[in-house]
């Protein structure tokens, strides 16, 4: 035991080249200017305004109330993740993913979701102390369902392929 130390070689055979791994994505900053750009834009600010308006209230005492907490929430959070992967072009790297019908799920759903918590807020609105913070986020819902309902629009334009030039439709024979 005590030749050990002495009988091992140290020494490696080949060295390979340090992999770094970088994640390089640049802002489009087109898609900010475009039209559904400024309508995510809108949502996220819209959609903040109204689960803050809500959460500033004794919300727990009306049950509906939750139903509009989670679903501004919920869009809220989600329509952060899309800017995000919009706004640093991310879903080019998953080509196999269909982003315009994904779109169009995903803003259709969100309009209709959205009009039913609108429906529901503007239901329990009552009188008192809290009447103006839950009429403003009622009225901030109705603004959020038509913001979502517009961009289910473009996504339907998108998904069908339409705003595109004749190169961009055609498939090669």
């Amino acid at each position: 035991m005590a030749d050990f130390p002495g009988k091992v070689s140290t020494q490696t055979s080949s060295q390979e080249p340090q992999r770094s791994f970088a994640i390089s994505s640049s802002v489009d900053m087109g898609f900010i200017k475009s039209i559904p750009g400024i309508l995510l834009i809108a949502e996220i600010v819209v959609g903040l305004l109204v689960w803050t308006l809500i959460a500033s209230t004794p919300h727990y005492l009306i049950p509906a109330l939750g139903w509009v907490l989670f679903v501004s929430i919920t869009l809220w959070l989600l329509s952060i993740a899309l800017l995000v992967i919009l706004l640093l072009s991310l879903h080019q790297r998953l080509p196999s993913v269909p982003w315009p019908l994904v779109l169009l799920v995903f803003y259709s759903v969100a309009a209709l979701l959205y009009l039913t918590a609108f429906l529901a807020n503007a239901a329990t609105v009552p009188g008192g102390y809290y009447q103006g913070h839950l009429g403003a986020s009622a009225f901030f819902g109705i603004v959020e369902t038509l913001l979502y309902t517009a961009s289910s629009y473009f996504a339907y334009l998108g998904w069908r392929g339409e705003g595109q030039n004749a190169a961009g439709s055609t498939v090669p024979v």
